[in-house]
């Protein structure tokens, strides 16, 4: 899929040395076809990593996706360069009055925090609220999923012993959906996070289908029944060696943090990480383009 970005955004040089389809504005124009429009509300904070990894999981159709980075008005970003968030990033208010065919709602540190303690609760609210009238599919990660439950569904996260950290295998459970097309029965997934909505209140909510969970790491895919608000809570979009990162960064400040689960061979800090969900991942974001977004969306939004 190509691909289009701003021709100076600095990931995009990563993703061609990847051979990963992008072009830039002006190619684009030459092309009579309409793109996907798809905006991605990145909460995370190293946002250039997360531009990577969400542009990557986007690249493997034939669809041409034009992407519109949001960022919130109400939390100041201090782990980004304000020239970047400038230069590639909008506010709400910029884009409220158009109408998108996919968006996702990304992860965020702010997850042993009450929702309503976080400082752009408010803000985040209203942007879910607005999906359901101006966006055809919405893609919750991490924190961005258990904050749609919340918001959606009343259903709450609660903190657990320890951190879920690492690769953890999860078993398919409703294979006649198009979102799961072409999974294996049972798939590895990243999780790295310190909370979770329990299982047993998900599968108790008559407004989700569970696609996929696990034994260890509770459910990690569910949607709505028309697909228009899909949750993962995990970070299927991770690449190699972000685990690592987080696992190098906990150590160093002394945090209490276990080796990743199914990580390492053999559990071995010193050994180059296993990438086991790359293909499942792609598996995803392309059925989600595919079947929720290009599928369901009208060529223009008047109709």
């Amino acid at each position: 899929m190509p691909i289009k970005i701003q021709s100076d955004l600095p990931v995009k040089e990563k993703l061609e040395e990847e051979n990963i389809f992008v072009m830039d504005e002006t190619r684009a124009m030459h092309q009579d076809i309409r793109p996907l429009q798809v905006c991605i509300l990145n909460l995370m904070p190293l946002k250039e990593d997360t531009e990577l990894q969400l542009l990557r999981a986007l690249s493997n159709t034939p669809l041409q996706v034009d992407v519109t980075f949001l960022m919130v008005k109400s939390h100041v970003s201090v782990n980004t360069s304000r020239s970047h968030l400038n230069r590639f990033y909008t506010f709400f208010d910029d884009i409220k009055e158009q109408h998108f065919d996919g968006m996702i709602i990304t992860g965020a540190p702010v997850e042993q925090m009450p929702f309503e303690q976080v400082d752009y609760w408010d803000e985040i609210s209203h942007i879910m609220e607005w999906t359901k009238t101006h966006v055809t599919s919405t893609l919750h990660i991490c924190w961005g999923a258990q904050a749609g439950l919340y918001y959606h569904f009343g259903l709450q996260k609660t903190d657990l012993s320890e951190k879920l950290f690492g690769i953890y295998p999860h078993k398919v459970a409703r294979r006649t959906v198009p979102l799961v097309r072409g999974f294996d029965d049972i798939f590895y997934a990243p999780h790295s996070r310190h909370t979770t909505v329990q299982s047993e209140a998900i599968h108790a909510c008559k407004e989700l289908v569970v696609l996929a969970e696990s034994e260890l790491a509770g459910v990690l895919l569910c949607m709505t029944e028309d697909g228009k608000q899909i949750f993962i809570m995990g970070h299927l979009e991770y690449d190699r060696y972000t685990l690592e990162k987080e696992y190098r960064r906990d150590v160093e400040k002394n945090l209490p943090i276990h080796v990743p689960l199914n990580y390492y061979p053999e559990d071995d800090p010193t050994k180059k990480p296993l990438l086991q969900w790359r293909s499942h991942s792609n598996n995803l974001y392309s059925n989600w383009l595919n079947y929720y977004v290009y599928q369901q969306t009208p060529f223009e939004w008047k109709d």
